[in-house]
C-alpha cells in the first residue's frame, strides 16, 4: 500500500479464526436460522453481528487516522465499553439483526465470501493507522486481535445455540484467552481474574471484560 511499514504480523491468528467461523456457519442446520441465539438475537442477528467482524476490517482498511488513539487491542476495549454504554443497548442490538438481515438467501455463502474478501484486501496491507469506532485511530495489528476475539467467543456462542460440537482452532483459541486477561488487568481486575483463574475464589456475578 505504499508504505515502508512492515507487513501486519496478526494476520495469520485472524485468518485462522475467520476460517473456523466459515466451516462453523457451513454446519448450521437449514432450520436453526430463525431459533435462539443470544440474548435478543435470534441465531441469524448473531451470526449478522459475528460476520461484522469480517466485514469492519474490510471496511476499516479503507480509513486512514491522523493519531494513534488506542495504543493496545485492551485500550480498544476499554473505549469500547465506554461507547457502547453511551450508544445504548438498542443500537448493538439492531446493528446485528441488519447483519443478520444483509447475509442475505444463503448466509452460509455469504460468510464464506466475507472471509475470502477480507482475506484478499489483507494480502500486503502494511500495519497502517486506521479509524474505529468512534473515529479512533489504531493500528491494523492492533485491532486484528480484537476481531479474532470476538469471532471466537461468538463462535463459542453459536455453536452452543445450536449444539454443535466445534473446537476451536488452538491459536485462536489461546489468543482470545490472552487478550481476555490482558483486558482484565487493564480495567483494573487483573488481581479478580487472577484469584478465579488459580481456584482461589469465585468471579463475581456478571464478571465480563467486554
Amino acid at each position: 500500500m505504499g508504505s515502508d511499514r512492515p507487513p501486519v504480523t496478526a494476520d495469520r491468528v485472524f485468518y485462522s479464526a475467520a476460517a473456523s467461523f466459515a466451516e462453523l456457519v457451513a454446519k448450521i442446520p437449514a432450520g436453526a436460522w430463525d431459533g435462539p441465539g443470544l440474548g435478543e438475537w435470534d441465531l441469524r442477528a448473531l451470526v449478522g453481528h459475528t460476520s461484522r467482524s469480517l466485514t469492519t476490517v474490510s471496511a476499516y482498511l479503507g480509513t486512514t487516522a491522523r493519531r494513534e488513539d488506542l495504543r493496545d487491542p485492551q485500550e480498544y476495549y476499554v473505549f469500547a465499553r465506554q461507547f457502547a454504554t453511551q450508544a445504548g443497548g438498542a443500537a448493538v442490538l439492531e446493528r446485528g439483526r441488519q447483519a443478520g438481515r444483509d447475509l442475505g438467501p444463503d448466509p452460509v455463502a455469504a460468510v464464506e465470501a466475507l472471509a475470502a474478501q477480507v482475506r484478499r484486501d489483507l494480502d500486503g496491507a502494511d500495519d497502517r493507522l486506521i479509524e474505529v469506532i468512534g473515529g479512533q485511530g489504531i493500528r491494523l495489528s492492533n485491532y486484528l486481535p480484537t476481531r479474532t476475539f470476538e469471532l471466537a467467543v461468538h463462535g463459542l456462542d453459536i455453536a452452543r445455540a445450536v449444539g454443535l460440537d466445534h473446537a476451536l482452532p488452538r491459536d485462536v483459541l489461546a489468543a482470545a484467552v490472552r487478550l481476555a486477561a490482558d483486558t482484565a488487568v487493564t480495567l483494573g481486575d487483573g488481581e479478580t481474574l487472577l484469584m478465579a483463574l488459580t481456584g482461589r475464589a469465585p468471579l463475581p456475578a456478571s464478571f465480563s471484560v467486554v
